[in-house]
C-alpha cells in the first residue's frame, strides 16, 4: 500500500539523497551534498519556496517530489510547478508516481485558488513522458527555454 503525506524536516537527508541519486542518474552530474542538504532544508524553513511530498510503501520512503509555485495572472490562481521527482529503483513501476500525482492534483481541484499542474521533462526521458501522458498530462501548449549560468 502507498501513502503519501507532506514531508517533515526530519526527512530532509533522504530527500537531499534522492536528490543527488536523480541528478547523477538523469543529468551524469555528482552534485555537491553539502549544498542540495541546505537546499533542501531551505525549503522546510520557508514554506513560501515550495514543499516536498513523499510516497511511504511498507515501511520505506519509496518516492518524493517538490512543490513549487507559479503566480498565473492570466487566470488569478497559483500553478503547481512538480520538480525534483525521485522514485526509488526497487519501488519503480509499483505506482508511486501516480500516486504522489494523484495526491497533487486533488489539492489542485480541491482549492479554487490553484490553477493547474505543470513540471518540465528532459526531452531524452521517453519513459518519463510516457508516465505523464498515461496520467492525462500533454506538452501541447508550451515549450521551455532556460539560461543558467555555470
Amino acid at each position: 500500500m502507498i501513502v503519501v503525506r507532506k514531508a517533515q524536516a526530519g526527512d530532509s537527508r533522504i530527500i537531499a539523497s534522492f536528490q543527488i541519486f536523480l541528478a547523477r542518474e538523469t543529468e551524469q552530474l555528482e552534485l555537491d551534498p553539502a549544498d542540495v542538504e541546505q537546499g533542501v532544508k531551505a525549503v522546510f524553513s520557508d514554506p513560501g519556496k515550495g514543499c516536498y511530498y513523499i510516497a511511504k510503501c511498507g515501511g520505506d520512503i519509496a518516492g518524493s517530489l517538490l512543490i513549487t509555485y507559479e503566480w498565473s495572472d492570466w487566470r488569478n490562481r497559483t500553478i503547481l510547478w512538480i520538480q525534483s521527482v525521485y522514485v526509488v529503483p526497487k519501488h519503480r513501476n509499483k505506482h508511486v508516481f501516480r500516486y504522489l500525482y494523484e495526491h497533487i492534483k486533488q489539492r489542485v481541484e480541491d482549492n479554487p485558488g490553484l490553477g493547474g499542474i505543470r513540471l518540465y521533462v528532459d526531452v531524452t526521458n521517453k519513459k518519463a513522458m510516457q508516465v505523464y501522458r498515461h496520467l492525462g498530462m500533454n506538452s501541447e501548449h508550451y515549450r521551455l527555454f532556460e539560461w543558467i549560468p555555470s
